[in-house]
Formats: C-alpha cells, sequence, structure tokens
C-alpha cells in the first residue's frame, strides 16, 4: 500500500483532532514505512531528577504511531490505541528534544502494529521502546 497523505497534511490534519497538542510535537519525516517526529522538550515535560517524564515519552511514541498509520490509510481520526508497551531503558537528556522513529510492521484491515524508538537528539543510544497497536475502524 502507497503512502496517502504526506507529512505536511498530516501536521494540518493534526491540528483540526488535535488541537491540544500543537506546538508539542514536530513531523520530521514521513514515508510508507518510517514516520519520525520530536517532542520539543520544555520545562513542563520535566519530571523530578531533570529528565523528561514518561507520560511525555508515552504521549510523543503514541502521536509518531498515529502519525505512521495516517500516512498509509489517510485522514481517519478514529484511529484508536488499543495497546502499548514502553520500556524505559536509559535517562534522556533534558536539555535536548526527543526523537521518535516509528516503524509500521504490520497495517490489517482492523489492527496495526507499531514500534517505536525514542533518542534524545544527537545520542545514538535509545532511551525508551515502544511497541503500540491501534485499531482500524470499518471502512463506511
Amino acid at each position: 500500500m502507497a503512502q496517502k497523505l504526506d507529512k505536511d497534511e498530516i501536521a494540518r490534519f493534526l491540528e483540526d483532532v488535535f488541537p491540544q497538542i500543537h506546538g508539542d510535537f514536530v513531523i520530521d519525516h514521513v514515508d510508507a514505512e518510517t514516520s519520525v517526529m520530536r517532542l520539543k522538550t520544555s520545562e513542563r515535560h520535566l519530571r523530578p531528577g531533570g529528565t523528561v517524564s514518561g507520560p511525555s515519552m508515552f504521549a510523543l511514541a503514541d502521536v509518531v504511531a498515529y502519525v505512521a498509520i495516517l500516512a498509509r490509510i489517510g485522514r481517519e481520526s478514529l484511529t484508536v490505541t488499543t495497546h502499548c508497551s514502553i520500556d524505559f531503558m536509559r535517562k534522556p537528556a533534558a536539555d535536548a528534544d526527543l526523537i521518535a522513529t516509528a516503524s509500521l510492521l504490520k497495517l490489517g484491515r482492523s489492527l496495526a502494529v507499531i514500534d517505536v524508538k525514542l533518542r534524545s537528539e544527537g545520542q545514538a543510544d535509545v532511551v525508551a521502546n515502544a511497541s503500540l497497536t491501534y485499531a482500524i475502524p470499518p471502512k463506511r
């Protein structure tokens, strides 16, 4: 299946359906297999101890997985997370953006499975790895 939406189309769609996340996330790259986004890390994303919080990392993983699916299926706002497992492996840098790379592992008619690796910008080590499953609504 070919790519249906490019990064600019997806960014506009996200602004329409999720205006509450405007300004936190930037889409760096989208193609049919991979999506890359960043969390523009700020003080409000940090937890005690000076590291990016787990909820902020989860939000980035969830949004980049959604973007990876939208790139393939088009504008489908009711595609929803049904499962997420995230492993936090090392402390991300507090003074760098958090970069997420999503790989679409399986895209079926009703489910999609996505792997997401999170890294601090400029560092090669993965700080967290997430596996997400999304439900795709039936075509009307």
